[in-house]
């Protein structure tokens, strides 16, 4: 079923609770997060975009002509709590489950589905340990892995700068450390080299000699692993010494506190950040709807949504909703989704959404 087909029925539809009122050829699906707490905003968009999901395939006759029945969990991002609701659903005849959001809680609560034969597709984690490391074959995601925007930005600096001097710099954490290895690891595959590696402390406020450094090399390239403050003072810092180098970094410079910091000089910034999900174009007239009745459409609204597509779809292909024949379907195939294309590979992880890279210009972090 494609997302056309569910749009030609989504004006008959009210965007209120899903009916759940079993019967014998019902299939039980849930969608399981933080429900409450302090990650409640992400788990209310999960529960959104399942619930839609649900209520659009029921109306447009069901999967395999069987009526859907959501589960709503809440695991409170907690590995304890999500093994637990695990086996709650496992209990109730859950065949597939949208979810989770955190990364222990995905990788607690996908043990206890692998030997239930529930099949899990998370709309959010992102730790490459969760597909790396999958207990079986049902365990798959809709969310970029952590370690690929290095292969992204990569290919970026390859492609616009890659007869430049590049420089390295890390904050010693084992995020900006991880990230900058990464990116070492991917030029060299790619065949460039940087032209010098550098590590500061997390925290600092006085970066003049490191940036000091940095001009004494004529670098024209600074990638940083670090975070937004640190980030934000380097940046001022090159501006003041008349370094006219590009900064790139990661997906910690996506926040408005960075051009707090730096003003009008973070102009030009580049960072790799996941694909925001609403600005697909196959998106657009699901966001409207969403929108028109006062809903969120926010990433993990339109990931769930597409989660419960793409096992919709492999249910069909496959013939029923056992794990062996979804999961071979959801290797095997291509999956017409809101957010576009979908296709999983050996490990589980998907082609979208993807990292892209984005640039502060005006105070606004814009895709490139």
């Amino acid at each position: 079923m494609t997302f056309q087909q569910l749009l030609a029925s989504f004006g008959l539809l009210a965007f209120g609770a899903v009916v759940a009122t079993p019967a014998a050829a019902d299939i039980r699906i849930a969608v399981a997060g933080p429900m409450k707490g302090q990650f409640a905003a992400f788990g209310e968009e999960m529960r959104i975009g399942a619930e839609r999901a649900v209520a659009d395939l029921n109306a447009a006759g069901g999967v395999n002509g069987e009526t859907l029945v959501l589960e709503v969990a809440d695991d409170g991002c907690d590995a304890d709590q999500a093994a637990a609701v695990a086996n709650q659903l496992i209990g109730k005849g859950v065949v597939f489950v949208a979810g989770h959001l955190c990364f222990n809680s995905s990788i607690a609560a996908s043990e206890v589905y692998a030997g239930g034969g529930i099949v899990q597709i998370s709309p959010a984690t992102t730790l490459p340990k969760f597909t790396d490391e999958r207990p079986g074959e049902g365990t798959f995601r809709l969310a970029p892995r952590d370690d690929r925007q290095a292969d992204v930005a990569a290919r970026f600096l390859v492609n616009e700068f890659g007869d430049q001097r590049i420089a390295l710099l890390h904050d010693k954490t084992a995020y900006g450390i991880g990230l900058t290895d990464a990116l070492k690891a991917a030029l060299n595959e790619l065949g460039t080299s940087e032209s010098m590696s550098l590590g500061f402390d997390a925290g600092g406020d006085d970066f003049r000699t490191l940036v000091s450094q940095l001009k004494l090399q004529a670098v024209d390239v600074v990638y940083l692993g670090g975070y937004h403050p640190e980030a934000g003072l380097i940046k001022l810092e090159m501006a003041r010494q008349g370094l006219d180098a590009v900064l790139m970094a990661g997906d910690a410079l996506m926040t408005d506190d960075y051009w707090s910091v730096t003003g009008n000089a973070g102009n030009g910034t580049l960072l790799t950040y996941p694909e925001i999900p609403r600005e697909r174009p196959q998106a657009q007239d699901f966001v409207a709807a969403l929108e028109g009745a006062g809903l969120s459409a926010d990433r993990f609204t339109l990931t769930t949504y597409a989660a419960i597509q793409a096992w919709a779809q492999a249910v069909e292909a496959g013939g029923n909703a056992a794990l062996p024949d979804v999961a071979s379907a959801l290797n095997e195939g291509t999956f017409d989704t809101v957010i576009g294309e979908v296709t999983f590979n050996e490990n589980g992880d998907s082609n979208l959404p993807d990292y892209i890279v984005y640039q502060w210009q005006g105070g606004m972090p814009q895709a490139r």
